[in-house]
């Protein structure tokens, strides 16, 4: 065990904000691959494979009464890998990892640091944030990139994001998310940091392969690092191998698009696509995922603004207006410039769960007839302030949120891509009334009509309810979408606020269907989740035959003042996802696993086929002997710096 604190200055909770204490406070050390113990049987499929999950983990957190938000903190790895013993056994072991950013790095270099390098997301959605507030902490933040660039810096900073929010596999590469940067190219089972990753190859990877590379991510000229922003949910396409994501950024035309083939172990790799525009976006906007069937590709332009010029007219650079229509533009994966744009009632969507087409003749060569799209529909967008420990704005008299309770549901969208169409949307509306959010699939099933989607739920109201005392998941849902799908076709509920099952989270506990098309694991009084990801039995009999993984915690490791013990501890837990009832396997984990965003499982034969690496990012070490007068002085300087920046 590394503990880092010896590193840095010790952590210090802030006991103001929910999202820094208990089991989302962060941890302060590293482990390498560490065997555990387990109960139960683990399925022969998950034998060589990993489990990792991605989340923030604040460094640096010693100020404080500081802006804090669950979405801020350097990017930390905790995953599980299932090593195969020559006797036909197997061990689990626990590793986590920070992910070696240029910020991460430059803050464990630079001491002096009371507060994170990037301003907070609360003080950009906070409308009790002054302009000049803002202002001060973009122009600091300027400032400590400018001096990470000084010669003598132990680390220079060239991007800002800090990787904490997703993780997947592409041609070979495992590769770490977050919105505020290109994608971070990770070493499995290790979880080591190998390098940013631009569209043609990562830092730390042998020369480029001897193929002509492509543009990369963000183009040329002086503003080409605002275009390299890459969505933190970039999706693969099972069958093609291509790997679909946007770039959004605070410049027209906001949105820039993708598509890379896979070129790793391929004789003729396919078409490739970067930085295309997409027309139509109607200002900058915080744009988390995105839609991606088959053939379709659909853009979010919904009213949650990240808007640089609202500090002009006194918002937030990050402000929620339900006044404005939710947009979704819709085109051919390969022809962005054929965008078709459908309005609705205001709303957010920070995840969508699947996508697909609908064919004229049910088969690849018909023509489109409608894109479909499940989605998790919030009615406002309480969770980004709530996350930061902010008050949400009071909608205003009359407004569309107001007329609403609070709901995060999942939502059924279908629009029309028949050429008489003018632009419609035929179906839209919430197939349970439970909350849903965190939602996954099958990954063989997506981009086409799968049957099932898994989520989470919370018992007790609302995330609304929830979000006010940090949410914390109770639940874990299976949901029969064919189903529910077909039942609201033949018996449509009103459009926008209907619902096809309306029950409730217990109504569907004390259900005795086998058919019941909704299946929630209800977790043990105390005990809590984090977002489930499912792995398919060999050869099953259905697409729910498998598991589904989730880490959880039980909150009675916490003391009086709902902080975690010195030696709580997560388990990772293996979930039987055809009853959605029998917890196979158990595996303790040497510490807590923070709660934290999203995860992804890699096979074995994911892990065997990673590409090659030259080097991996480390910790840098102080020069031994004397130094020039020329960097000692430089030095000086950015010491001095940094102390009146904090």
């Amino acid at each position: 065990m590394t503990p880092l604190f010896l590193l840095h200055a010790e952590l210090s909770i802030d006991g103001g904000n929910s999202y820094l204490s208990g089991n989302f406070a962060p941890i302060h050390s590293v482990q390498p691959l560490t065997a555990c113990p387990y109960s139960g049987s683990i399925p022969e499929e998950l034998v060589g494979g990993q489990y990792v999950r991605n989340g923030g983990n604040p460094l640096t957190n010693e100020h404080l009464g500081r802006d804090a938000h669950w979405f801020d903190g350097d990017g930390m790895l905790s995953g599980v890998a299932f090593r195969p013993l020559s006797n036909g056994g197997v061990v689990p072991e626990f590793v986590n990892q920070y992910i070696l950013t240029d910020i991460f790095i430059s803050s464990l270099t630079s001491p002096s640091l009371r507060t994170p390098i990037p301003p907070s997301i609360a003080t950009l959605v906070n409308p009790l944030s002054s302009v000049l507030t803002i202002i001060a902490r973009i122009f600091r933040t300027l400032c400590l990139v400018l001096l990470s660039n000084l010669w003598g810096s132990q680390q220079a900073i060239k991007r800002i994001s800090v990787a904490n929010t997703n993780i997947l596999y592409h041609d070979g590469r495992a590769l770490a998310t977050c919105e505020s940067g290109p994608p971070m190219r990770i070493s499995l089972p290790k979880l080591e940091t190998v390098g940013w990753f631009d569209g043609n190859a990562a830092e730390g990877e042998p020369y480029r392969d001897s193929l002509p590379a492509g543009e990369a991510f963000g183009g040329n000229g002086l503003l080409s690092f605002l275009k390299e922003y890459t969505t933190a949910h970039p999706r693969v396409d099972p069958r093609s191998n291509e790997l679909i994501l946007f770039h959004s950024t605070i410049i027209p035309p906001f949105v820039y698009y993708s598509i890379l083939p896979g070129t790793h172990n391929v004789q003729l790799p396919g078409p490739r696509l970067t930085n295309a525009p997409v027309p139509g976006v109607s200002s900058g906007k915080l744009m988390h995922d995105f839609g991606v069937s088959a053939r379709h590709t659909i853009i979010l332009d919904l009213p949650l603004s990240l808007d640089i010029t609202n500090l002009a007219v006194n918002k937030p650079i990050i402000s929620f207006d339900p006044s404005k229509p939710s947009r979704f533009g819709v085109f051919p994966r390969w022809q962005p410039d054929q965008v078709r744009w459908f309005e609705t009632n205001g709303c957010c969507i920070f995840h969508t769960a699947n996508t697909w087409d609908d064919t004229a003749q049910e088969k690849q060569s018909g023509s489109v007839t409608a894109v479909n799209m499940l989605a998790c529909r919030l009615t406002s967008a309480s969770l980004v302030y709530s996350a930061g420990n902010v008050a949400a704005p009071t909608p205003k008299h009359g407004s569309v949120s107001e007329k609403f309770d609070e709901q995060c549901r999942l939502y059924y969208f279908q629009f029309d891509m028949t050429s008489s169409s003018p632009n419609n949307i035929t179906h839209q509306w919430a197939l349970s009334a439970i909350p849903f959010e965190f939602p996954s699939i099958r990954d063989s099933c997506s981009m086409s009509k799968a049957k099932f989607i898994y989520g989470c739920s919370v018992s007790d109201g609302t995330f609304g309810a929830a979000l006010g005392r940090a949410v914390k998941i109770d639940s874990l849902v299976k949901v029969d979408t064919e189903t529910l799908i077909q039942r609201g076709k033949e018996n449509p509920p009103p459009s926008i606020d209907g619902c096809v099952d309306c029950r409730s989270v217990q109504a569907i506990l004390d259900s005795q269907d086998p058919l019941d098309p909704i299946k929630i694991f209800r977790m043990p009084a105390g005990w809590y989740a984090q977002e489930s990801r499912f792995v398919p039995r060999n050869n099953g009999a259905s697409e729910d035959d498998g598991w589904i993984l989730s880490y959880v915690f039980d909150e009675s490791q916490l003391d009086s003042f709902g902080e975690a013990l010195s030696d709580a501890h997560s388990e990772l837990w293996i979930i039987d996802a055809r009853n959605m009832r029998d917890v196979v396997a158990r595996i303790r984990l040497p510490q807590r696993v923070p709660y934290g965003l999203h995860g992804a499982w890699f096979s074995a034969e994911d892990i065997r086929n990673q590409r090659p690496i030259r080097s991996i990012r480390s910790l840098p070490h102080s020069p031994p002997g004397t130094i020039s007068l020329w960097r000692k002085l430089c030095l000086d300087i950015k010491r001095a710096c940094l102390e009146f920046l904090g």
